[in-house]
């Protein structure tokens, strides 16, 4: 299946120039009407007394091209269709639209597509008065000695360096003499696990699970080595181990990190974190990114471009620019660690003596025990079938406490804040977050008032609000209100009573509000009563006896 967001195959380049138009930062690019299937992006304001710098390919590349035209860098950029070069007329175009006297470099990826384009447009534009010189971007190293090397994202130093000097009024000579000089200077290697989708195209992933390709091509051309996709360190090394060994050990570098359009920030966060552990990088004083430059749609993949800089490269590198895509280039750094105190929230308490406190506590902890089998027989019609294995570690880590005689069990403020504290620790899921706001919430409450009543629906209602269930909901709170109103009012015969009540009430329940039973249907809940529920209902009877 191709999944890719797009409204027509025919539209779909269109589409992604206006949007580009409508958003960008600047709000200094334009289209220019030159005719039907001619889509060159442009400056707002050429200045035709310098040197334009134009560049351009094929679509799914994005950000490149259009969105690296701007002031100090692309004059324009000419956009074909998905993955095809734009047509010698629209390069042609684009060449007389924005250029003067001072002339035109084009920057050109090395594809034949591309090459013949650009070229046959350059040679007509010299007819006509345009003086035109084109370089040719060859940078891929994922074949050594390579007749042909593709051009890949390290194309945008040559956009960062040719920019500067044509925006510093140098000559049509000087500013393809830096663009050359930039072109000898990088080199670029990536990896990728699974290659892209063509809009309208069926897809077909070429690798299988633990699988990646080596060199592949920003079109999807297969790589030149199947890898056996282990971990994210491992691919970093690879390319910068290439990197390494195709570069000169006694020169200094910046890097930029591409990624390939469908890695997450998350990924490309630790991929980076791989790459600056890398040897290489130790020759690198510079970086940029991690960020998507130049993409093939959503390939799962990156790739790492090196420059050997000289002074007039990283001056040219490190020159403001008024440009949609480019990020900048930042010095190497590492990670800052201050010493910073831990703020723990482990309360401090002394253990206390209480025997009707031990007795009430252990009773309402076995209770819970002994129900883990039917709660979790009920969570398993509704959910994932471990309420009662989460009540009973809750409740066996305040037995255990509570049997070794550790626990502050004649302070009833600091025993209720204790046994939040624990249970938090204790009890995965959001069962122990919700007991550990309600045990804490009342140890805080009793600590102003010392009104156990006070207290406890006082953490009746954090729990509420910050759980967001209510009375008819499907949760414990059925249980748990009705029962600590009635034991305020009428005491604990009437409490049971209406913990039973407010269990058995969520049975009928059929639309669950809060909770994991809001995610199940109707049928499923039907005569099922809330595991929750059933906990409360169990540790309010077992108080009876």
């Amino acid at each position: 299946m191709n999944k890719i967001f797009f409204n027509k195959k025919e539209t779909i380049v269109d589409d992604a120039i206006n949007g580009l138009l409508l958003t960008n930062k600047h709000n200094n690019l334009m289209k220019l009407n030159l005719g039907e299937n001619i889509r060159v992006i442009s400056r707002k304001n050429i200045e035709k007394n310098k040197v334009s710098i134009i560049s351009g390919g094929g679509s799914g590349h994005e950000p490149a091209h259009a969105g690296f035209v701007g002031k100090g860098m692309l004059s324009a950029a000419v956009c074909g269709d998905i993955f095809a070069s734009p047509s010698i007329d629209a390069v042609l175009n684009a060449i007389l639209s924005v250029s003067g006297k001072a002339g035109c470099l084009l920057i050109v990826k090395n594809y034949t597509g591309d090459r013949l384009n650009f070229g046959l447009a350059a040679e007509r534009a010299k007819k006509m008065g345009i003086p035109v010189e084109v370089v040719i971007v060859k940078e891929d190293i994922a074949i050594e000695k390579a007749d042909q090397p593709r051009g890949l994202a390290g194309t945008l130093f040559i956009h960062k360096v040719a920019g500067y000097y044509a925006e510093q009024g140098a000559s049509l000579e000087k500013v393809k003499k830096m663009a050359e000089e930039c072109n000898e200077r990088i080199a670029t290697i990536g990896v990728a696990i699974t290659n892209c989708r063509i809009p309208g195209v069926d897809y077909t992933d070429r690798m299988k699970q633990g699988e990646a390709e080596l060199g592949l091509g920003i079109h999807g051309e297969p790589g030149i080595n199947l890898l056996k996709h282990t971990q994210a360190q491992e691919l970093s090394r690879e390319l910068m181990e290439k990197l390494e060994k195709h570069n000169s050990k006694d020169e200094k570098y910046a890097i930029l990190i591409n990624n390939l359009g469908g890695i997450s920030p998350l990924e490309m966060n630790l991929i980076t974190n791989d790459i600056f552990k890398e040897k290489f990088f130790n020759s690198c004083d510079y970086f940029m990114g991690p960020n998507a430059y130049m993409t093939s749609i959503d390939m799962k993949g990156f790739s790492i471009s090196s420059i050997q800089l000289t002074e007039d490269i990283l001056v040219a590198l490190q020159s403001k620019v008024e440009v949609e895509s480019w990020t900048g280039i930042t010095p190497k750094r590492v990670i800052t660690n201050e010493e910073s105190q831990n703020f723990t929230t482990n309360i401090e308490y002394r253990a206390t003596r209480n025997e009707n406190v031990k007795e009430i506590l252990e009773a309402i902890c076995h209770a819970i025990i002994n129900s883990e089998t039917e709660l979790n027989r009920l969570d398993s019609l509704v959910g994932d079938g471990d309420t009662g294995s989460t009540f009973k570690s809750g409740a066996n880590e305040i037995l255990n406490f509570s049997r070794n005689n550790d626990l502050p069990l004649n302070d009833m403020g600091i025993l209720f804040e204790v046994i939040g504290e624990k249970l938090a620790v204790v009890m995965g899921g959001s069962s122990g977050v919700l007991l550990s706001i309600f045990f804490t919430a009342s140890g805080a409450e009793y600590e102003i008032t010392k009104n156990i009543y006070k207290s406890l629906l006082k953490g009746l209602e954090q729990m509420k609000f910050f759980g967001g269930a209510n009375i008819g909901d499907c949760t414990m709170i059925d249980a748990l209100e009705p029962a600590l109103l009635a034991l305020e009012k009428y005491g604990i015969d009437k409490a049971i009573e209406e913990a039973k009540n407010g269990a058995d009430s969520t049975s009928k329940m059929l639309k669950a509000k809060a909770g994991r039973s809001s995610y199940v249907n109707e049928e499923n809940l039907d005569g099922v009563k809330d595991p929750g529920a059933l906990a409360i209902e169990n540790i309010f009877t077992s108080l009876k006896k």
